[in-house]
């Protein structure tokens, strides 16, 4: 209920007339700026305030707002309004140097959607976690880490376990290097980074560029490999799920002798045909929901 408080704040705030505001004066709405239905039965006040919200993830959380406005190529008084909305509400705030980052309202919103996300994949996490014996994981990359959202642990009592809502750096995960391959060099460099990156196994890859290199050939493949690079005897397999509303993968994941035993075999396909038959599937779910 209070998300659809929030979005009548929204329309609310195209209404506000002339006042004075310290030394500026925030002008009314023009025609232009008013409420309206689009072609599809959006309102447009409310896709904006999305937008913006959408540009400043983009932007890693944290704009002026002369970018969001190169960015969303939206009017000044609207972003001017629609921000101040956003700010009163808690889904943005503007920090010491008079920049807009993304607000501590937006967490609750996130951790229910994660929620929601793994629910929703639930089925198909069973199904793949049945096909191969070992434990399915459902994961998306969120501000430079993985976190993950869903789960099926296999029925082995030799068995890999993730909390769900953990957060890892992507480097060490196959499900993170699925989804840091799926992005611009320049973007997946930049959540890399230059410094050598921790290592929590001696198989850990730990250099930026040796991680880069590795993406052409798991865009080519498909999937992405863990071996051992975040659990010593662990091997985890992650492919992408297509057309995710967000950068989704799925996994599984068990002892190294297992899951290779998963990929030398030839039934039904083998394993990463398998998995990317279910990932496909449940991508085609999630956008259908969406």
């Amino acid at each position: 209920m209070q998300k659809f408080n929030t979005l009548l704040m929204l329309l609310a705030a195209h209404r506000t007339p002339t006042r004075q505001e310290g030394n500026s004066v925030v002008a009314p709405p023009s025609a232009s700026d008013a409420p309206a239905a689009d072609r599809s039965g959006g309102v447009q006040s409310v896709e904006r305030a999305f937008q913006l919200l959408e540009v400043l993830a983009d932007a890693g959380g944290v704009s002026t707002l002369s970018d969001l406005a190169t960015a969303s190529r939206l009017p000044m008084p609207t972003i001017h309004r629609l921000i101040r909305t956003l700010v009163q509400q808690g889904y943005v705030r503007q920090d010491t140097s008079r920049r807009y980052t993304l607000g501590p309202r937006l967490i609750r919103l996130g951790e229910t959607a994660g929620r929601l996300l793994g629910s929703w994949a639930r089925p198909y996490l069973a199904e793949l976690m049945e096909a191969t014996g070992e434990t399915a994981n459902l994961a998306v990359l969120e501000a430079g880490e993985v976190v993950y959202v869903g789960q099926v642990p296999s029925r082995h009592s030799m068995r890999m376990f993730t909390e769900v809502g953990r957060r890892v750096q992507p480097h060490c995960t196959a499900v993170g290097k699925v989804l840091l391959a799926q992005l611009p060099r320049q973007e997946a460099a930049g959540v890399l980074g230059n410094a050598p990156l921790p290592a929590h196994t001696v198989h850990t890859v730990t250099r930026p560029a040796d991680l880069l290199a590795q993406f052409d050939g798991v865009q080519v493949a498909g999937y992405a490999v863990d071996d051992q690079e975040q659990e010593i005897g662990v091997r985890c397999i992650a492919v992408v799920v297509p057309g995710a509303p967000t950068p989704t993968a799925l996994s599984v994941s068990g002892p190294e002798a297992r899951v290779r035993a998963l990929e030398a075999r030839t039934a039904h396909g083998g394993l990463i045909p398998q998995m990317q038959e279910i990932a496909t599937r449940l991508g085609h779910a999630l956008a259908a929901s969406g």
